[in-house]
Parts: structure tokens; C-alpha cells; sequence
């Protein structure tokens, strides 16, 4: 195994208030992540004080993964043992049982699981998907807890050597964060379930809306367009981001100050703060992480793009730079780890559009850079621009697109004097 230092001699905050049995916990994780031979006593340790996962009647061959590694499942497979206490992504993808071959959708949910904690999940084949109902029965739990040792040979381990990457992705998200944030459903999903905006079954009801007969046919592709049901997302499976605030600048503004507000989102930002995070500002970098994770490990698009309406932004408050040293301080360090994740080529095929990356981070760097920004902030502003400069080639020196003169519209009655 290839020799790691450990995230938990610095991070044990991670796992929250320590007890003696997390401690010992924590000091194992330690030895196997340096690449100590996992020996009887060790494993014993982690087995007893991790958490563990038992997922019952996963089908074979269904994709299923914890954090940032995912497998196929074995005939033999019942769950996941020597948990680390903490914050986890559980996902999966379930398989056609007829062709064992074809995967559907990715599915996953946050989790925060508890040293010696043992939660029970049965897989729901009509739904294809996990029912955590057991894990409310008492008496079902202790049965399983009783029967540990017997089902050990059917769980996998935790796959400690991604355990560094999971920390440093999710540092920020806290079990707070991540439940306002998670789908009222329990679950996010790769694929958006949507419904129609209107259930028009019959003719009848087509022709109440003045909509043309289904039984017609199209004359141009627009017309068939057009006659597709609106749809909508099924309440309830919604990722609850918060919402960005579409006007940036304060009721009854000047002409001047909306332009200003146009150009230095701080106003819109603080907004936001004000709404979501008032007595933490620094969750909202949870927020981004928890973005970009159902991204980057639940394939869920919209994570992406709230991730990047989030880090524009983050990166185009000026003013809020000066006021917020230990926010973008975090941000640096949280986009330094998402950087470092994201496969090469991905640049060229979706964060390059636009030129969207490039443009907003040079932005950034040249309000944390100017004068009045606090010094140890603006050095690291230097230190990141340089590294990404090196590893991905960027040139921040040349005059962004966004130079050009921003146009914003006016709210109604305000004229240019």
C-alpha cells in the first residue's frame, strides 16, 4: 500500500467531539493510512468502533459506492464495515436483472454516521432503490449488532486509501449544511423525476386548455414541440440550493449604484449570507462543496451548475474580500482540492465553455491581489494563481472578456439623468 500521512492528525474535528472509543478509532485509521500491515489487533479496532453498513438483497452486479470509491457487488456482498465516524456519500446505480449488463441512473444520499453505529437498509425491488425503514427498529438492530461477527465475512472494508480525497472534498460540509441542503425525498438523483405541470389524460382536457388533439398530426417539427407536456420537477426531489439572488443591487438604487452592484456582486452575496447563513458565512463553502460532490461523484448536472453560479459569485464581491478574510481564505483551500479532482480533459469538454473557469478565477485573483485586501489572503491568492498557472497552463495576465462594458437593465422608472 502506498505510504499516506494521515488527514486525522489534523482533522479530527471531522468526526466532531472525540470520546476515549473514537480516539482509539482514529489512531487505527492513523496506522492504516501510513501503510501499517493491517494485523489481527488493528482490524479488530477498526471493526469494532467504525460504523457499519447492511445492505441487504443488493442485486448482483449493481454499481454501489461510499465516498469517493464505488464497486460492483458480489453474490456474497450484505454491506460496508469499519466506517469512519463522519460525513458520507452512499450511492449506487441498480442493474437490469434480466441482462445483468444494463445500468440505470445514479442514486445517492448524505449520511452521518456515529462510531459503532450499525444502520440497516433492505434493498426495495419494485422501487430499486435502498428502504432504511429497519433502522427504526430497535429490535431489528440489535439483532444485527448480535450477529456481527457472523456477517463480517460478507461486508467489504471501507476503502481507507480514498478516505484523504473524501476529507479534503467535504471538509466545510457539515451534518447541518448537508441535511438543509439534501431532496425532502431522501435521495439525489442523476436523472431529475419530473412530472407534467398539467395531467391533460383525455381530449376533452386538451381542448379545455385550447390545446390542438393529440390524435392530429404535426405539421412542422415546432408544432410537435409544442405539443410535449410541461414538465416539472416532482415535489419533494429537489436539491434545496439556495437561491441566488437574481437582482444585485438594493431597491430604489441609482443608476450608478447598480452598475456598481453589477460589477461587485458583494451586495448579492451578502444577501445571500443574510438569508441562508447568518450565523455561520462560512457554511456556504459547505454549500459548495456539496455541490460540487453531487457533481463530481452523483453525476447530477445541476450540481454543476450551482457550483459554478455559487463560485461566480464568491469571486466577483470585491468588496466582500475586504471584509471577509477567513471566507476566501477557506475558498482558496476548497478550490485548490476541487481543482486537483477534476479529470484533464473535463476542461475542454464542459468548465472551458464559455471560458467560464479561466474568466471568473482571473477576476478573483485581481480583486484579491489589489490594494486594501488583507496580506495573508492576497499571498495566497498569489501562491494558487501560480500552481494553477503551472498545472493547467492558465494565463491570467491576458485582459478578461468581462472587461468589456457591462450592460445591465434599468427597473422600471429609473432613467439616466
Amino acid at each position: 500500500m502506498e505510504t499516506r500521512k494521515s488527514c486525522y492528525s489534523a482533522k479530527l474535528v471531522y468526526c466532531g467531539m472525540w470520546s476515549t472509543s473514537n480516539l482509539v478509532l482514529a489512531f487505527a485509521i492513523k496506522l492504516y493510512m501510513a501503510g501499517v500491515d493491517m494485523d489481527p489487533e488493528l482490524a479488530r479496532s477498526l471493526f469494532e468502533e467504525g460504523a457499519t453498513l447492511v445492505l441487504l438483497g443488493v442485486p448482483e452486479g449493481t454499481e454501489l459506492g461510499i465516498d469517493y470509491k464505488s464497486w460492483q457487488v458480489g453474490p456474497r456482498f450484505r454491506g460496508v464495515k469499519m466506517i469512519p465516524p463522519g460525513l458520507h456519500f452512499l450511492h449506487y446505480s441498480s442493474v437490469d436483472t434480466q441482462s445483468g449488463v444494463e445500468m440505470g441512473p445514479k442514486m445517492g444520499l448524505f449520511l452521518y454516521l456515529q462510531a459503532r453505529e450499525v444502520l440497516l437498509a433492505q434493498w426495495n425491488q419494485k422501487e430499486e432503490d435502498l428502504d432504511f425503514s429497519a433502522s427504526q427498529n430497535l429490535e431489528e438492530i440489535s439483532r444485527v449488532k448480535a450477529g456481527l461477527r457472523e456477517l463480517d465475512p460478507f461486508l467489504g472494508p471501507y476503502p481507507y486509501e480514498t478516505m484523504r480525497k473524501w476529507v479534503s472534498l467535504t471538509d466545510k460540509l457539515t451534518q447541518e449544511v448537508a441535511s438543509s441542503l439534501q431532496p425532502l425525498s431522501g435521495r439525489i438523483m442523476a436523472f431529475s423525476d419530473v412530472v407534467p405541470e398539467l395531467h391533460l389524460t383525455h381530449t376533452k382536457d386538451r381542448e379545455e386548455h385550447n390545446l390542438p388533439r393529440n390524435d392530429t398530426e404535426c405539421q412542422s417539427m415546432r408544432e410537435g414541440l409544442e405539443r410535449l407536456p410541461r414538465m416539472k420537477l416532482r415535489p419533494g426531489t429537489e436539491i434545496r440550493f439556495s437561491d441566488i439572488p437574481k437582482q444585485t443591487y438594493p431597491e430604489g438604487a441609482t443608476p450608478a449604484q447598480i452598475t456598481q452592484c453589477s460589477i461587485d456582486l458583494s451586495y448579492a452575496l451578502d444577501c445571500l449570507l443574510e438569508k441562508q447563513y447568518k450565523q455561520e458565512p462560512l457554511h456556504v463553502l459547505g454549500e459548495l462543496q456539496f455541490a460540487f460532490v453531487c457533481f463530481l461523484i452523483g453525476n447530477v448536472y445541476e450540481g454543476f451548475e450551482h457550483w459554478k453560479r455559487l463560485l461566480t459569485l464568491l469571486c466577483r464581491a470585491e468588496t466582500a474580500m475586504h471584509k471577509r478574510r477567513d471566507l476566501y481564505l477557506g475558498l482558496i483551500a476548497v478550490l485548490y482540492h476541487q481543482l486537483g479532482e477534476i479529470p484533464p480533459d473535463f476542461f475542454v469538454d464542459i468548465v472551458s465553455q464559455d471560458n467560464f473557469l479561466t474568466s471568473t478565477l482571473q477576476e478573483f485573483f485581481q480583486f484579491a491581489t489589489g490594494p486594501g485586501v488583507d496580506g495573508t489572503l492576497r499571498k495566497r491568492a498569489e501562491k494558487f494563481k501560480a500552481h494553477l498557472t503551472k498545472k493547467f497552463r492558465w494565463n491570467f495576465e491576458v485582459d478578461p472578456d468581462d472587461c468589456a462594458p457591462v450592460v445591465v437593465e434599468l427597473p422600471e422608472g429609473v432613467t439616466l439623468e
